[in-house]
């Protein structure tokens, strides 16, 4: 028996269901505008988004350490935004409007956090990577570093998906 590939969104249907993304991730999950982060790269198989430090988010006041919430956050925010492109790309013939329609399904079931180093840092970048995509569960790791380069904080996630 032989498979027969379901058909790609359009060049042009792809960038709608990339700004749609984008918008979501950066500006309609308030939270994440909230803690200023923000989409660097949209590549499914390494999101990340990045973040300057603020006082405001400040864990440690002696020491001006990232609180390990915020941390806890960016990572959870980036696992699931891998997951949401990771869909995406899945279902690669559906328009943007289905897309963004699967969103409602998406939540965290389950996540962990190690936390390696005091977040010092300007500015950080969290990335995520999907390593399963099955039909009801996500799972991720994901990943913080700081302006030097230096990894702050690793996490795994599970996510719901249907």
């Amino acid at each position: 028996m032989t498979h027969t590939p379901l058909p790609r969104r359009s060049a042009e249907e792809q960038q709608r269901v990339e700004a749609a993304l984008r918008e979501l991730f950066d500006q309609r999950i308030r939270f994440n505008e909230v803690l200023g982060l923000r989409t660097v790269s949209m590549d499914p198989q390494d999101y990340r988004m990045a973040f300057d430090m603020r006082p405001d988010l400040v864990g440690h006041y002696l020491y001006g350490r990232l609180h390990g919430g915020v941390i806890a956050a960016a990572l959870d925010a980036a696992g699931g935004n891998a997951v949401m492109l990771g869909i995406a790309d899945r279902h690669g013939d559906e328009t943007a409007e289905q897309v963004m329609h699967r969103f409602a399904r998406l939540g965290t079931i389950d996540m962990r956090i190690d936390y390696l180093r005091p977040g010092l840092g300007a500015h950080f970048v969290a990335s995520a990577v999907v390593t399963k995509l099955g039909g009801r569960v996500a799972a991720v790791q994901m990943r913080l570093v700081n302006d030097s380069g230096l990894l702050i904080a690793t996490g795994a996630a599970a996510y719901i998906v249907s």
